[in-house]
């Protein structure tokens, strides 16, 4: 996975904190057929997702508008992939969303050494 795109904010975060089952059957598939489905929706800008040998992931997208998140929360797909989510791979998960006003990065191979600037 790599870094999602960096937009001018403002847009909006929508942080997905979940912890795993040990049920993996069709997990892997469903991960993929969600990334796929969600870069087709309007407002949607990037993800970036991490999960530990224990099962905790962390998974970011972004989104233009409130709009644009409400939209794919009721993308039927998505609303199975959640149904399925809670039936069998999730033990527990956490939802955010939050406004992003300021974003920045820094590159050793494209930056000079120093605080990074917002571009």
């Amino acid at each position: 996975m790599s870094f999602a795109p960096r937009p001018t904010p403002p847009y909006y975060a929508v942080i997905f904190t979940s912890q795993r089952t040990d049920v993996d059957a069709g997990y892997g598939a469903m991960a993929e057929r969600m990334v796929a489905l969600a870069q087709q929706q309007p407002g949607y800008l990037g993800a970036e997702s991490a999960r530990g040998e224990d099962g905790l992931g962390i998974t970011v997208s972004y989104w233009q508008s409130l709009e644009a998140i409400a939209a794919w929360r009721r993308e039927t797909e998505h609303a199975a992939a959640r149904d399925e989510g809670r039936a069998h791979w999730y033990s527990h998960y956490e939802l955010r969303v939050a406004k992003v006003e300021r974003a920045y990065g820094w590159d050793a191979v494209q930056d000079a050494p120093g605080d990074p600037q917002p571009r």
